[in-house]
C-alpha cells in the first residue's frame, strides 16, 4: 500500500466572516492522481494556495512527506517537493521559453553570489546543467522548437504546456496543477491527459482543480469535491459522478431521495 505523501488536518482558512476552506481534512496517496472539482467559489484555489504558502491558514496543519508545512514560504515549500501551476498563467512573457523554464531550477541552484557575479567555473557549470534540464523539460511536453520564442508569443496550449515544464524544472514530488484545461480545446484537453499519466509515470503525485468533468474522470484515481470551503464527498470517480450530494452542489438545488 502507498504512503500517504500528503495529509491536511482541520484546515481551514477565513477571509472576514468569509470561511474559504473550512475545516478540511484528507490524505494523498504516494503515486496518485487526485482530482478537486467544485463549484466556482468552492475553496480549491484557495486550498492551493495554503498547500504552497502564498497564503497563511487560520486553523489547521498539513503535512508533507511527515514534514509540518504551517509558516513555510513558497520558495521552502517548492525546495522540498511541491510545486504548482496556477489558474491565471504565471509565465514571463517577454523572457523566452527556455529562460522561463530555467527559472524553475532556481531552487536547485547551488553556486553563490559571488561565483555567479565573477563566472567561476562552478557557476558555468551549474548553468549548463540548468539549460540541459530546462531542454529535457521541453523536449518532454513537445516544446523544443519553441526554446527561442518570447513566451508571451505561443498559443494558450502551449502556454499552459510551459508553465508545467517550469514546474517539472522544480523536481517535484508532488505536482499542484490549478485548473490546467482551462481554455484548450478537445484535441488539447486530451493531449494534456496524456501528459499527466506520463508525469506520473515519472514517480510524480498529482493533485488537480478542474472543471473539465470528462477529463477529471478519465484521469483521477480519486476525486475530493469541496462546496462552500467544505469536503462534501470523497472517492472514486464512478461513485463521485452519482453522489447526491455532489449533483446538488453542481444543480444547485435539493436531490429527491425518494
Amino acid at each position: 500500500m502507498a504512503e500517504e505523501i500528503l495529509i491536511v488536518k482541520g484546515l481551514s482558512k477565513f477571509f472576514g466572516g468569509l470561511r474559504a476552506v473550512d475545516g478540511l481534512d484528507f490524505s494523498l496517496a504516494e503515486g496518485r492522481i487526485q482530482a478537486v472539482i467544485g463549484p466556482n467559489g468552492a475553496g480549491k484555489t484557495t486550498l492551493f494556495n495554503l498547500l504552497t504558502g502564498f497564503i497563511l491558514p487560520s486553523e489547521g496543519s498539513f503535512f508533507f512527506i511527515g514534514k509540518k508545512l504551517n509558516g513555510l514560504k513558497p520558495h521552502q515549500i517548492v525546495s522540498l517537493g511541491i510545486g504548482r501551476t496556477f489558474q491565471n498563467l504565471e509565465i514571463f512573457s517577454n523572457m523566452s521559453v527556455l529562460e522561463n523554464v530555467m527559472v524553475g531550477r532556481h531552487c536547485r541552484t547551488r553556486a553563490g553570489i559571488l561565483s555567479s557575479g565573477l563566472r567561476f567555473p562552478r557557476m558555468r557549470k551549474e548553468e549548463k546543467a540548468i539549460r540541459d534540464r530546462a531542454m529535457e523539460e521541453l523536449i518532454f511536453l513537445g516544446l523544443e522548437r519553441r526554446v527561442s520564442r518570447p513566451a508571451g508569443s505561443l498559443p494558450l496550449g502551449e502556454q499552459k504546456l510551459l508553465e508545467i515544464a517550469r514546474a517539472l524544472a522544480t523536481d517535484p514530488k508532488l505536482l499542484l496543477l490549478d485548473e490546467p484545461a482551462g481554455g484548450l480545446n478537445i484535441r488539447e484537453t486530451a493531449r494534456l491527459g496524456e501528459i499527466i499519466h506520463r508525469i506520473r509515470e515519472r514517480g510524480i503525485t498529482i493533485m488537480l482543480v478542474e472543471h473539465d468533468m470528462s477529463l477529471v474522470m478519465e484521469i483521477s484515481d480519486e476525486v475530493m469535491v469541496m462546496n462552500f470551503g467544505k469536503k462534501i464527498a470523497e472517492g472514486p470517480p464512478r461513485l463521485i459522478q452519482r453522489n447526491p450530494q455532489v449533483i446538488a452542489a453542481y444543480l444547485g438545488e435539493e436531490v429527491n431521495h425518494a
